[in-house]
């Protein structure tokens, strides 16, 4: 026991050394230019992508200016034309010469044709300047430094999402810069109420996180919370939004998604127009939104693009489908197992000529099929895309064929593990969950055939009318039942009749609702 509270006294000092190194270094800036860079050279030690600049002109090097910035973050060219140049030409002349008491209000006033410029005091605020991509300028005898805006480009270009493919629309998705992003949703939303927040999060990522939401439209409660969840987290590394997404939902053990995620631009900018807030991570395209609700995962951008009746058609089809990838092998296993009376005679007969010679029970069988085409899925995701389309194509046939004719599993067998796989895919966001929940009804089905799928089922269907994002009940708007926000749901109305916004957002109090973990939004719309 003795040992372990050693352990953690030792950890604790390691992690005091550290934040010792990278964040106790918030004191005010040298006056001196050697002091300044002495102290840099110290904190960058190491570091061979740190580059430092000493310029020196004026008469007799009266004027020494220091430029700091990190190799490959910076763009050269920028940085040549827009300071270094510029400074070299202007305290070159005689006239600017007899103004040295004045250089560091001349170089930020006259000399920076850029149009970032930012004074800094601290020394912490100038090396996070730095690591964060920007250009800083120290001027001997000035207490403070001007920081320019001369960051390279980097990461890839606006395309289309893999992930998420449309139809008809948009093909722009975002990207892993989060200025573009921001440009991205600026672009179709032209008005002032659009509000960007930017905060950063991660002891040593310093990542930049911006919440994004339309006031007036978004409530402010709901705003307040985000904003107060996300001001909560404590960590080493915020890398992508699924870091966020895990610390800021309202139950971590549920297997649905309570907070809704995408690449694309239209579909963000639909939520935000309803009223949702979004967040946003530098480093990576994806954008999480809250409150999402259940109905949302049946839901398609190209729904709204399309006449009213497909569209409604197509949700249907996706309820189904849904459904289908969950309890279809469990219906086969139960049938097969305990409910011989249900099924019909010429089926029956079938049934026993398919399953003729097989080694296993239907439930060992559908097992073995259904993580062999787990494998296979995990496969073809892992591999490389052009690699994994042949591999799990190929495999899948590959495998069931050899299957079959190995006497290992029925033809019935291969056929229902075939239609789950293609449902399975009909509803991308509540994947993970299905791949799952298909497991525990097996083996439900296994032990207590229908009684055991019913009871599963039930569970389930409580589990979720419990479930809260962000003080909404997750399966809004059936429970509760809202009559208006029906018009949105599995059976959708032309788009000219959406004439309100979905009104569980908005609604006047959620206290004393079951199964909420975190404070909930109370007084909604009166923020």
């Amino acid at each position: 026991m003795f040992r372990k509270i050693k352990k953690r006294l030792r950890l604790g000092n390691q992690q005091d050394n550290i934040d010792t190194i990278y964040t106790g270094i918030d004191e005010p800036l040298p006056r001196n230019i050697e002091r300044v860079k002495e102290r840099l050279n110290e904190i960058f030690s190491e570091c061979s992508d740190y580059i430092q600049r000493e310029i020196v002109c004026g008469e007799d090097g009266c004027i020494r200016i220091l430029v700091s910035y990190i190799e490959g973050l910076v763009d050269r060219s920028i940085l040549n034309q827009d300071v270094v140049r510029p400074i070299l030409d202007y305290f070159s002349s005689v006239e600017a010469q007899d103004k040295a008491k004045r250089v560091y209000q001349l170089i930020k006033e006259r000399v920076i044709s850029n149009n970032e410029v930012e004074e800094v005091q601290s020394m912490q605020q100038v090396v996070y300047k730095i690591v964060s991509g920007d250009a800083v300028l120290f001027v001997d005898g000035s207490k403070s430094a001007l920081v320019v805006g001369v960051k390279a480009p980097q990461g890839r270009q606006v395309e289309e999402p893999d992930t998420e493919v449309s139809i008809r629309g948009p093909r722009e998705g975002f990207v892993e810069n989060l200025a573009t992003n921001m440009v991205l949703i600026r672009k179709r939303i032209k008005t002032p109420n659009l509000k960007f927040e930017m905060m950063q999060l991660g002891i040593q990522t310093k990542t930049d996180i911006c919440i994004c939401y339309i006031k007036g439209i978004a409530n402010e409660e709901i705003v307040k919370e985000v904003r107060k969840r996300v001001k909560k987290i404590r960590g080493d590394a915020i890398l992508d939004t699924g870091y966020i997404e895990q610390y800021i939902t309202d139950n971590r053990l549920t297997l649905f998604p309570i907070v809704g995620n995408s690449e694309k631009c239209d579909k963000l900018v639909a939520k935000l127009l309803e009223g949702r807030v979004a967040i946003l991570c530098d480093g990576t395209p994806y954008v999480i939104t809250v409150p999402h609700l259940f109905i949302e995962s049946i839901q398609t951008s190209d729904d709204y693009y399309d006449h009213a009746f497909f569209a409604s058609f197509m949700r249907v089809l996706r309820f189904l489908a849904l459904l289908i990838s969950n309890l279809l092998p469990a219906m086969y296993v139960a049938l097969v197992s305990f409910h011989h009376t249900v099924i019909p005679f010429k089926l029956i007969i079938t049934l026993a000529a398919s399953r003729q010679g097989i080694p296993f029970s239907p439930f060992v069988e559908a097992l073995l099929m259904l993580a062999a085409f787990e494998l296979l899925r995990e496969a073809g995701v892992r591999m490389p895309r052009t690699i994994g389309q042949a591999l799990s194509i190929v495999g899948a046939i590959v495998l069931g064929e050899a299957s079959v004719n190995a006497g290992i599993a029925s033809n019935l067998m291969v056929i229902i593990i075939a239609i789950t796989a293609i449902c399975s895919f009909v509803v991308p966001p509540l994947i993970r969950a299905t791949m799952l929940l298909r497991f525990v009804f097996l083996i439900a089905a296994n032990f207590l055939g229908f009684l055991g799928i019913s009871l599963v089922g039930v569970t389930v269907i409580i589990h979720l009318c419990r479930l809260r994002s962000f003080g909404i009940p997750y399966m809004a708007p059936f429970s509760p039942l809202t009559a208006t926000d029906l018009k949105d749901s599995i059976i959708m109305v032309p788009i000219w009749a959406m004439i309100t916004r979905p009104k569980i957002l908005f609604q006047e109090d959620t206290r004393g609702t079951v199964g909420i973990k975190r404070r909930e939004v109370n007084k909604i719309g009166e923020g």
